[in-house]
Order: structure tokens, then C-alpha cells, then sequence
């Protein structure tokens, strides 16, 4: 299970933690009874997680600031001088570049580069644990999964800003921290699923949304694969990698986390099975095409976390696509949102390896 007293007491600093994956980790982090400070924009959507699980009343403190803010970001992180930190604000959607690629920018590469200056200020920091995405790979459409050491790039907005935020890490990692004995690393993710996200234009969120109301779901790709896992799958990955570099710097670097081959599966196969899970549900495929580039493969290859960090996969995405779906019918039944997240994560961590 995981280590519940090397986190008690931690001084955890949080981004994005009014975000659906800050919001899970928030109260993973509270439950093991860490200190969790957290640093986000407002929930901008609603339903929200934050708000659904109110996850500010288990945190020792919520801000909320723009992380493009540059002195205001400074002075909350000074303030909190957190011993580790893991930075997950960011604009998170590839379609939303497309309709505004200067934020895109400015918050998923200056937002970054502002935060890991900040840190540079915190005598206590040990570890920082940076999230971008499996879409930091220049996307050559083969077969194979990508590994950490693959070209980086980006044909959209938001695929390019977070291989870029992927260079300010390294460049701050070598030239500021590792002299200092901090480990700074990135973290790449594969689709992450799971009940509590309502963003826009993601597929199991639309889904819900067009279900709960008697509509059909439009599905633009339905042939696109993806490596597609349960929030819980990264969110351990990277309480793993804090918990291991908190006082060994040389796992510093950038991990893949990622299913098993069989998690890798295509959009209509997704939409399908959620379909069955939810109850009903009907869905069109390919009704909404338009001409903004999407990746048509995109698989990750995650045997270093394997190897050097022991995180492997624990459920399947039949498991997972289940999961997630309860999730949802029960909150539209008037569930609690944070029980019912907890509820995961405790089976989660039920299924783990004895160490």
C-alpha cells in the first residue's frame, strides 16, 4: 500500500489542485495526512470536483492565482516553502489551444518556467514532481509506444507547450537544482479517465453529459488510440516518484506512466463499453468532424517507471471504464462525491503488491 507515514506531516505544495487529477490527488494526499497547500485557478466548470468533494476543507490551505502571475505565484510559494511539490496547472486540452494558443503558452511553458524559478527561493524543497503528457512526443504515427528518450514536439498548441514546458524542466533540473541535491522531474500520462472530470471535449465527460440528458454522444474519431487508464494509475506513478527521489536525486528525469499494451484502445472501443456501463446511452460516430489535427495513434512504452520506480499497472480499462461509470451513476444519484473517490482509491491501494 502506499506509504501512508512518509507522507504524514509532508509539506506538499499543489497546482491545479482545483482541477479534476489535483482534485483526486488532494484527497489521496489529505487521507494520508500530508500538509497540502494548493495553488489554482477557480473551478471553471460546473460540476466541479473541487466544489462536488469539497476538497478545500481536507487541504491545509487553497489560493487561488494564476500561475502566469509571476510575482503573486513567488510570494505564495515563499510562503509555503513546501518540502515537495507536485505542479499540475495547467490549460489541458488540445481543442482549447487551438481556440486560444497564446494562454496555452504562457500558462503550460512561462507558467512552468515561473514555478520552477519560485522554487529555486524554497530552502526546504527535496522534490518537485512535474506533470506534462503523453503528447510531448512528435507524433510519428507508428505502432510502437513511445519512450522517455523519443524526439519531443507538437503539431497543436497544446502538445507543443507542454513539450516545451518538458525543456525549461530539464534546463532548471541541470543548471539550478541538481547541484543542490533536488530532484526535478516530469511526469508524461496517458488519457486518464475516471468519475469528477467535466471538461470539455474529453470523451467519457461528453458522454455523461449527453447521457444524463437523454442525448447522443458524437464521437469525431472513433478510431483513434489511445493509452487510456484510471485517474488513480498516475496519480500513484507520481506519489511513487515524490516518495522515492524525496532523498535520492539521482532518479531525477522524466518517467512515462502509462497502461499495459491491452490498455492502449481505440475511441468507439471506449465509448462502446461506456455506453454499456452507464446504463444506455446512444452514440454517433464520426457525426462531428472538422479540420483540426488530432494524433490518430499514440501509445507510451512505460518500463522505466516499471523497472526503476516498480509502478505498474493495476487495472484494466474494462475495470477502469467501469469504475468511472458507477462513479457517475451514483453522484447523479446523490452520492458524495469525495466518499465515492476515496472508495477508489481504497480499492486501489487494496490491490497493490505487498512491498
Amino acid at each position: 500500500m502506499q506509504n501512508s507515514s512518509f507522507w504524514k506531516g509532508k509539506r506538499v505544495l499543489l497546482t491545479g489542485h482545483s482541477g479534476f487529477k489535483g482534485g483526486w490527488l488532494s484527497l489521496w494526499l489529505a487521507e494520508m495526512q500530508a500538509d497540502v497547500y494548493g495553488i489554482s485557478l477557480s473551478p471553471d466548470s460546473n460540476p466541479n470536483l473541487f466544489d462536488a468533494a469539497n476538497v478545500g476543507s481536507v487541504i491545509n490551505s487553497s489560493v487561488f492565482c494564476d500561475i502566469c502571475d509571476r510575482d503573486a505565484l513567488a510570494q505564495h510559494v515563499k510562503a509555503i516553502n513546501p518540502e515537495i511539490v507536485f505542479h499540475l496547472a495547467a490549460q489541458p486540452l488540445v481543442r482549447a489551444s487551438y481556440r486560444d494558443p497564446l494562454l496555452t503558452f504562457d500558462t503550460n511553458f512561462m507558467g512552468t518556467a515561473h514555478l520552477l524559478n519560485a522554487l529555486r527561493e524554497c530552502s526546504e524543497l527535496k522534490c518537485a514532481v512535474m506533470i506534462t503528457t503523453d503528447k510531448v512526443y512528435k507524433n510519428q504515427e507508428w505502432l510502437w509506444p513511445y519512450r522517455e528518450n523519443e524526439a519531443l514536439g507538437g503539431h497543436d498548441p497544446y502538445s507543443a507547450s507542454k513539450a516545451a514546458s518538458e525543456h525549461v524542466i530539464s534546463s532548471f533540473r541541470d543548471s539550478f537544482f541538481a547541484e543542490k541535491g533536488v530532484s526535478i522531474s516530469s511526469a508524461r500520462a496517458g488519457n486518464v479517465i475516471g468519475g469528477g472530470d467535466w471538461s470539455e471535449d474529453r470523451l467519457l465527460p461528453d458522454a455523461v453529459r449527453a447521457w444524463s440528458s437523454g442525448r447522443t454522444l458524437e464521437v469525431r474519431n472513433p478510431n483513434a488510440v489511445r493509452p487510456w487508464q484510471h485517474v488513480v494509475e498516475p496519480l500513484y506513478g507520481y506519489l511513487t516518484l515524490a516518495e522515492r527521489s524525496f532523498n535520492d536525486a539521482s532518479l531525477a528525469g522524466a518517467y512515462n506512466f502509462g497502461p499495459s499494451h491491452e490498455g492502449a484502445d481505440d475511441v468507439r472501443f471506449v465509448a462502446d463499453l461506456a455506453a454499456s456501463k452507464f446504463g444506455g446511452g446512444k452514440v454517433v460516430f464520426g457525426a462531428a468532424q472538422d479540420a483540426l489535427h488530432e494524433a490518430k495513434t499514440l501509445r507510451l512504452d512505460s518500463s522505466k517507471s516499471r523497472i526503476q520506480l516498480g509502478v505498474k499497472p493495476v487495472w484494466s480499462l474494462q475495470e477502469s471504464i467501469e469504475r468511472t461509470m458507477k462513479w457517475y451513476r451514483k453522484f447523479l444519484d446523490g452520492a458524495d462525491a469525495r466518499k465515492l473517490c476515496l472508495a477508489d482509491i481504497y480499492d486501489f491501494e487494496k490491490r497493490l503488491p505487498l512491498l
